[in-house]
């Protein structure tokens, strides 16, 4: 019983990255642009949200200035792809490379030193742990609480609010959008700089609130994790919440095996939400078009009179 409670008190502050990530990436790809850099924006926010902290600020400055650093890459990714219309897979890849090898070189000084993180929920109003909810609730901090209002509200906008179907309408045409009067450029300009804040938050957390320090790889492909759970959820904001706790329990597990001494090959565990990830993209691609997907996903969109 101690075991099944402490894993699932820790599963929440596991999935809160991918969950972010992913919510980021369905706004984008929602507008049409495919964006496969989510691995860069996240470790380069992860990277500034550490180095925030350790230069003596707030946890939750950190968490900002991660998702502003994240934007920033994602603002190079939307002039290349928008604006000037580059293939959005060879963007995506890019961007990966340029923030990777930007935390490479400048996170370096950083690398292994510790801090303290944002607090709990039990720091700041003193849960009991006694009980099993309490012992669960008194480990989560207030983002992994605000994640299913944060959900509820981007379904919502989605889905039922006009920008919402405004965002969604250039997803699927583009040209039909255009001649009701919306601006298609200006629309996936801000849907990529609305994924680069929504990634920029789940690296930030990630070494901030979860990790208390920053170590070079430390992202282990959380990035492309989002993209496979984009697909897996079908760009839905609210299946996405289920499936990032699907993917957050197997990523939980290791550690609390890990607590307990279990004798169990700890490195092929470790590897479960990779092979959950291969399952998802192996089974949306035997599909066909995936059902939920954007039609103009990854095209350039030219305006008929610039054809």
């Amino acid at each position: 019983m101690d075991f099944l409670i402490g894993w699932i008190a820790i599963i929440p502050s596991y999935a809160a990255p991918l969950l972010l990530a992913s919510l980021g990436l369905i706004i984008c790809e929602r507008a049409g642009v495919l964006n496969l850099g989510a691995e860069g924006l996240v470790a380069v926010s992860a990277m500034t949200g550490a180095m925030t902290v350790l230069s003596g600020a707030d946890p939750w400055v950190g968490l900002a200035a991660g998702s502003a650093a994240a934007m920033a890459l994602a603002l190079l990714f939307a002039i290349s792809t928008v604006a000037l219309r580059a293939n959005h897979t060879l963007a995506g890849l890019a961007v990966v490379a340029i923030g990777l090898g930007i935390t490479g070189v400048v996170g370096r000084p950083y690398v292994q030193k510790t801090f303290s993180g944002i607090s709990t929920l039990g720091d700041l109003f003193g849960i009991d742990r006694g009980s099993a909810l309490g012992r669960i609730f008194a480990v989560q901090d207030p983002v992994t609480l605000a994640l299913p209002i944060l959900v509820g509200a981007l379904w919502w906008w989605l889905s039922k609010s006009r920008r919402g179907l405004r965002l969604r309408s250039v997803g699927e045409n583009p040209a039909a959008a255009d001649v009701a009067g919306i601006d298609v450029q200006l629309v996936q300009f801000g849907a990529v700089l609305a994924s680069g804040l929504f990634c920029g938050l789940a690296g930030a957390y990630l070494s901030v609130a979860t990790s208390h320090v920053w170590v070079e790889g430390m992202v282990a492909s959380r990035g492309w994790i989002a993209v496979a759970l984009v697909i897996f959820s079908r760009w839905n904001a609210a299946r996405a919440l289920w499936g990032a706790l699907l993917f957050g329990s197997a990523d939980a597990l290791v550690p609390r095996l890990q607590a307990i001494g279990a004798d169990v090959p700890v490195y092929l565990m470790m590897t479960l939400p990779y092979l959950l990830t291969l399952v998802v993209l192996v089974a949306g691609s035997l599909g066909g078009r995936r059902s939920g997907e954007p039609a103009f996903l990854g095209r350039v969109y030219l305006r008929q009179d610039k054809q």
